[in-house]
């Protein structure tokens, strides 16, 4: 019941799927827990910012970036306020839900952090999740995942995600 898309064409598409599958789902009556990322355009020569909506949850949208700076070449992730970004996703995940969605399983849950331990809670309560996998992260979220795991084509996320939430595994 974990299943994961990896896009390599455009930046932010991976992210434009999942929001467009979250608002589908949503639609049709599913509870959702997790989080959505939306990449704010600064501008020619700059690099965007982050921000993460949360599913299940009617709080402002969190930014995870930031600002150190035009010559900057360091990580720009706000790690605190990804902290408090995957706090408002458990809150949601314990209100009960149908489907988990995550933006990504990206370099901060390859080393133990981020989302890793909400993906965890989630398949600990028989909750699919979706999310997506940067091809730079796919061997660490297999030894995350183990056989758990199924990757899905783009084309297919919501019907995979209903037939999880009507006859779960």
């Amino acid at each position: 019941m974990l299943g994961f898309v990896t896009i390599t064409d455009t930046a932010g598409s991976a992210d434009r799927l999942l929001a467009e599958t979250a608002r589908a789902l949503a639609a049709q009556g599913l509870r959702l827990a997790g989080a959505i990322q939306k990449n704010i355009d600064r501008g020619p020569d700059q690099v965007c910012d982050m921000e993460l909506r949360i599913l299940g949850d009617d709080g402002p949208e969190i930014g995870i970036t930031q600002d150190l700076g035009n010559c900057s070449e360091g990580c720009r992730l706000d790690t605190d306020a990804l902290a408090q970004a995957v706090g408002r996703a458990e809150a949601a995940l314990a209100q009960g839900v149908d489907l988990v969605i995550v933006n990504k399983f990206g370099k901060q849950e390859s080393f133990g952090g981020g989302f890793r331990d909400f993906i965890a809670h989630a398949l600990a309560q028989d909750v699919p999740v979706l999310l997506s996998v940067p091809t730079e992260q796919l061997d660490d979220f297999r030894a995350f995942a183990g056989d758990m795991a199924e990757e899905i084509v783009p084309g297919d996320l919501i019907p995979w995600c209903l037939a999880r939430v009507q006859s779960p595994a």
